[in-house]
């Protein structure tokens, strides 16, 4: 703490961010408040929000030191701390979910072309698996799996005790990359050889490629009755 002390003293930063895992509970609020008597930080940004907390340990720093949460982590990288919003904050603690933030988080993944490709082979009923891996990678840049589900109002209780990740996505994946890319492009030539090939290639089981595929010609099914009902 002297040492921290003795660096703000020589250099005289502008500004002083204090970093808190939010997962800490009670002792976050604890190192909060002693930092804040040696250091008079100017705001607080909160990690882990990832995790099972819902971010309480917001609202207690925010009383015991009086300075702003000014963002808000919920992943390793970069990209995945977000401006903090206490309204949003708010709706997160009392489990009603966080549906602006899905919604950003989408529209800055949206690729206004990318759409148009995909809505002309929906309408023709061409959706296929690389057009599938397409969007698995899109998700996946918008964060983790368990968080942006959490944002959904009413899940987050439900899927605290999922083990929800982004290796979810994994064996899917891998069956892919293990077809063909003229199988790929053709699922329906997908037979019963083919199916056995690609589960010794992922190192999965044929009932797990078989599930895909019957749930990729069910979400199929469902675009085109999405795409009639819009004409």
């Amino acid at each position: 703490m002297n040492e921290i002390a003795a660096i703000k003293d020589a250099i005289h930063p502008n500004e002083i961010l204090f970093v808190v895992d939010s997962m800490t509970g009670q002792d976050a609020v604890n190192t909060a408040k002693e930092f804040n008597d040696r250091l008079n930080f100017d705001g607080v940004i909160l990690t882990k929000l990832d995790g099972d907390t819902r971010g309480g340990a917001a609202l207690s720093i925010r009383s015991v030191v009086n300075k702003p949460i000014k963002f808000v982590s919920t992943g390793e990288k970069l990209d995945a701390i977000d401006q903090f919003h206490p309204s949003r904050m708010a709706d997160r603690i009392l489990g009603m979910g966080d549906i602006v933030s899905l919604v950003e988080r989408a529209q800055e993944q949206y690729n206004e072309e990318e759409a148009r490709r995909l809505q002309k082979k929906m309408a023709k009923n061409q959706f296929d698996f690389n057009d599938f891996l397409s969007q698995i990678s899109q998700i996946k840049k918008m964060g983790n799996l368990k968080d942006l589900a959490s944002m959904i109002p009413g899940v987050g209780k439900a899927i605290k005790d999922i083990d929800l990740d982004d290796n979810s996505f994994k064996s899917i994946e891998a069956i892919i990359y293990s077809m063909t890319p003229k199988e790929r492009a053709n699922p329906e030539m997908l037979n019963g050889s083919r199916r056995t090939r690609i589960a010794k290639g992922s190192g999965t089981n044929i009932q797990e490629v078989n599930n895909l595929l019957k749930r990729f010609e069910e979400m199929k099914k469902m675009m085109k009755t999405m795409m009639k009902q819009k004409r």
